[in-house]
């Protein structure tokens, strides 16, 4: 048995939760796999992984191994790239989970580029907008808007983007444009609905959050109904700026009340936290860090410049 060869195909089994997927990246018969595992189990003396018809999971003494094991092909892919001049590249699957509609606009669009530098890593994108246990589920890295409320895991900020106020200007023709959050009320608000009830709309105003209560025929806990709705000159909409980008540049869509925007939010890749971060997944946070630097309005400079601070510093 290729020893090191096993260790790589049992890290990627966990990482991807099945036995096929290894199989088809490698090329080979399931059977195969599972032949190599069986074998690092009696090498090891130690059951890995359990394994049912319908499921698979980690065993404690598997998860110990598991963390060794990617900090050993970790470590030995990174050398062969160093002493290799960089002619070993990356290679594995990486499984990534990001919001539908953020993924679509902004994500997949850039794939194209991604495989063609590194063409032996394999992204699987798990698309869901609820918050999801990175190591249960085996993602590497989660996509994350807003601000975080697990402390286990480990965050890199990749970009930024405002909340904003928009229309169409057929929309804003027929009711005229709100100058300030107080002129919203008479409009019809497009609202996001969380947990059964109707998410306030915050402003940032002289002497404090200004929170204003949309009113509106239309509600939705889906951002793309909210995207459709705006753009089918429906109403107003209160949403991060990401949603709307060619939109807004084009004129297509009006973005109003500026001077009452809060702070930029935060777009963040997350993973788990107390193991080390693969390199394949280290080069795909870093692609999308260069990606969204190229559009402004994803770009972290705009975040520190609404802080008050120096690009760059």
């Amino acid at each position: 048995m290729d020893q090191l060869e096993a260790i790589r195909m049992f890290v990627r089994v966990v990482d991807s939760g099945s036995f096929s997927s290894v199989a088809r990246e490698a090329g080979i018969g399931q059977p195969a796999v599972s032949k190599q595992i069986a074998a690092l189990e009696a090498r090891l003396g130690a059951q890995l992984l359990r394994r049912t018809s319908r499921s698979l999971s980690v065993t404690e003494a598997g998860q110990d191994f598991y963390e060794s094991a990617l900090r050993l092909v970790d470590d030995l892919e990174t050398a062969v790239s160093r002493i290799g001049r960089g002619q070993t590249a990356p290679s594995g699957l990486i499984r990534v989970t990001v919001a539908p509609v953020f993924g679509r606009l902004h994500v997949l669009p850039s794939l194209g580029e991604f495989f063609a530098r590194f063409p032996h890593i394999v992204v699987e994108v798990v698309v869901t907008d609820r918050a999801v246990d990175l190591v249960q589920e085996g993602i590497d890295v989660a996509i994350h808007n807003g601000p975080l409320t697990d402390s286990t895991v480990v965050a890199r900020t990749i970009a930024a983007t405002p909340v904003v106020t928009v229309a169409t200007p057929d929309y804003l023709e027929r009711h005229g444009e709100p100058k300030s959050p107080g002129g919203l009320d008479g409009h019809e608000c497009i609202t996001f609905v969380s947990g059964g009830a109707p998410r306030p709309w915050r402003f940032k105003g002289k002497f404090g959050e200004i929170v204003h209560q949309p009113k509106g025929r239309l509600r939705t806990n889906d951002a793309e109904q909210i995207r459709a709705a705006v753009l089918a000159d429906l109403g107003v909409a209160h949403t991060p700026g990401w949603l709307f980008t060619r939109e807004i540049a084009s004129g297509d869509v009006c973005r109003m009340l500026r001077k009452y925007e809060r702070d930029p939010l935060a777009i963040s890749a997350v993973h788990p936290g107390g193991r080390r971060l693969a390199t394949k997944v280290r080069v795909f946070i870093d692609f999308l860090v260069e990606v969204f630097a190229a559009e402004p309005s994803l770009a972290l400079a705009q975040r520190r410049r609404s802080r008050g601070e120096t690009p760059g510093k």
